[in-house]
């Protein structure tokens, strides 16, 4: 007997929304909810592509938040993988060399498949591998202070950089590419992480899924 007939389909979960939204909060407390289950997250910055044959200077200079940033081939054929029940090497990128590094991550398939990211939503070979698909929807203030928090605390960023970084490309690049997706999502977060009524629901859905793959 094949491996993809000894267990059911794995449940992929798309969770998308600006920087700063919450989304890495609204996947996490999915996540630490289904207990008893064998769950795994992917996020979708793994899969930025390579860029070994271009000059590190050129590489300084890549928008992150944009679509052509990432590799999403790679992330569909690896989606694929798991729901076949194969084991997958996720890319490790190196933001210090802005590339790939050489490291990748093992991964055996799960039950539950959590993707996260900005851009989860925005190719449709990805949405129509999905089960549930969420959008992370946070006022624009509110993530930018997020984000300058973050940056600045865990990343070493000064103010002026953080905003001259928003206005240039994140900003910019969240409305044109990101807040379109919110209409393929089939539920809406407004406030990630604090929004419990929500992430119950979302919970309450996985489980109903698990058990009719189970029966």
């Amino acid at each position: 007997m094949s491996e993809s007939k000894k267990h059911p389909r794995p449940i992929i979960i798309g969770v998308t929304g600006g920087s700063g939204s919450g989304k890495t909060s609204v996947s996490r407390a999915i996540f630490d909810q289904l207990h008893g289950h064998s769950l795994m997250m992917l996020q979708e910055d793994s899969y930025y592509k390579s860029q070994d044959d271009v000059p590190f200077e050129e590489r300084t200079k890549v928008n992150y938040d944009h679509p052509n940033a990432f590799d999403t081939d790679l992330l569909i054929e690896q989606l694929e993988d798991l729901l076949k029940w194969k084991t997958i090497e996720i890319p490790v990128y190196d933001y210090a060399a802005h590339t790939r590094s050489k490291e990748v991550v093992v991964q055996e398939p799960r039950e539950v498949i959590i993707v996260e990211g900005i851009l989860a939503l925005n190719d449709a070979r990805l949405r129509d591998l999905m089960d549930i698909k969420i959008f992370v929807d946070t006022d624009d203030d509110i993530r930018i202070i997020r984000r300058i928090q973050r940056d600045i605390e865990e990343r070493g960023r000064t103010l002026q950089s953080v905003i001259d970084q928003y206005l240039k490309t994140v900003k910019p690049m969240y409305h044109q590419f990101i807040e379109p997706t919110k209409r393929y999502a089939d539920i809406i977060v407004p406030e990630g992480g604090e929004n419990q009524v929500a992430i119950d629901l979302l919970v309450t859905k996985v489980r109903d899924i698990i058990r009719k793959n189970e029966a």
